[in-house]
């Protein structure tokens, strides 16, 4: 029997954790159904943060139920398994730190969003771009992918190169396109192996030649298909230079680590926060200035993930759509 960090087993942990949500434990008593309804503001205020609306599920949800056809990735994909496993939240912070340490993509965010007035509506847009394009028909991805193409076109500015000298940026240019996806890739795929419940079909080659698709829809030319490759395209932009830490990464950082949460999930971040820190390479970092955390990471995270799933949902609400789809279609399988 493991031993938390807290000083508590893991199986008296998933005990408590259990008939706080109000999910059947050994010993379930009618006083279960109140301590659950306590922990609905915390249920509420995750669902509220993840989708940046007050309708659960959300519009757009329901409608991947709609479509003809099974869409780019079948319900055995690796996609489907990584993507639907909660892990996903350690991988979304983990994925913004390392995007901002490209000059380029960090100027698109500082310069075009509104992410410090409007933090989890970025949040959401780019949650609902993956989804959908992971669960739903193809012409629902197509559609979620020019959606964002358009916003894309918008993004161009310049920034300061590492001389002082201006540099233009579009969104849409492939390099910074490529970064992007390379950093998502990762990020997704690490969290997972780390954390993941889900066993991923084909291994994480499989994962990184599927999600390919999602970068060529992008325009990203040649993404990489085996996870050495994406390994060794990661290493290019390390070893060029291009990567760099300056006072706007710097400012990402502290916006990351202490978030506008509600405060019904201010405790369980900063949890998720050295979990994300602690997955990634030391290179990258060391980029951002961040040390390795210190104590217990990895088992106080999955005990996050794990609440989070008994309070939520270990399914989420566009892959229960999905599933609809399929059924309908005669796609399910066995």
């Amino acid at each position: 029997m493991a031993i938390s960090a807290a000083g508590t087993s893991e199986d008296s942990t998933s005990d408590i954790v259990d008939q706080a949500a109000g999910t059947p434990g050994p010993e379930t008593d009618p006083e279960v159904s109140v301590i659950g309804r306590a922990f609905d503001p915390i249920r509420q205020s995750l669902l509220r943060t993840l989708t940046n609306e007050d309708e659960s599920p959300p519009e757009w949800v329901s409608k991947l139920e709609r479509g003809d056809d099974g869409g780019y990735f079948p319900q055995s994909s690796a996609a489907w398994a990584v993507h639907g496993d909660l892990p996903t939240i350690v991988a979304g912070i983990r994925a913004l730190l390392t995007q901002a340490l490209h000059p380029g993509a960090l100027a698109g965010v500082h310069d075009h969003s509104r992410y410090r007035e409007d933090p989890f509506g970025r949040l959401a847009g780019t949650i609902r771009w993956i989804f959908t394009v992971t669960y739903g028909s193809t012409d629902a991805a197509d559609s979620a992918t020019g959606w964002v193409q358009h916003i894309h076109q918008r993004v161009r500015g310049v920034y300061p190169g590492s001389d002082g000298e201006p540099i233009a940026y579009a969104a849409d240019d492939p390099d910074l396109l490529r970064w992007v996806h390379l950093a998502f890739t990762d990020a997704f795929l690490g969290a997972h192996l780390v954390w993941g419940a889900r066993p991923i079909p084909g291994g994480p080659d499989a994962y990184v030649a599927e999600w390919a698709k999602a970068g060529e829809m992008m325009g990203v030319a040649a993404p990489p298909r085996t996870h050495a490759e994406l390994r060794a395209q990661l290493r290019e932009y390390l070893d060029a230079g291009i990567l760099r830490y300056d006072e706007r990464v710097a400012d990402v950082v502290r916006f990351l680590r202490r978030p506008p949460l509600p405060r019904a999930l201010k405790p369980t971040y900063p949890l998720l926060f050295r979990g994300a820190v602690a997955s990634m390479d030391d290179e990258y970092r060391a980029l951002l200035g961040l040390p390795t955390p210190r104590g217990p990471v990895r088992l106080p995270t999955a005990l996050v993930l794990d609440a989070t799933g008994r309070l939520i949902g270990r399914t989420t609400g566009a892959e229960v759509s999905a599933l609809a789809r399929l059924e309908r279609l005669g796609l399910t399988r066995p």
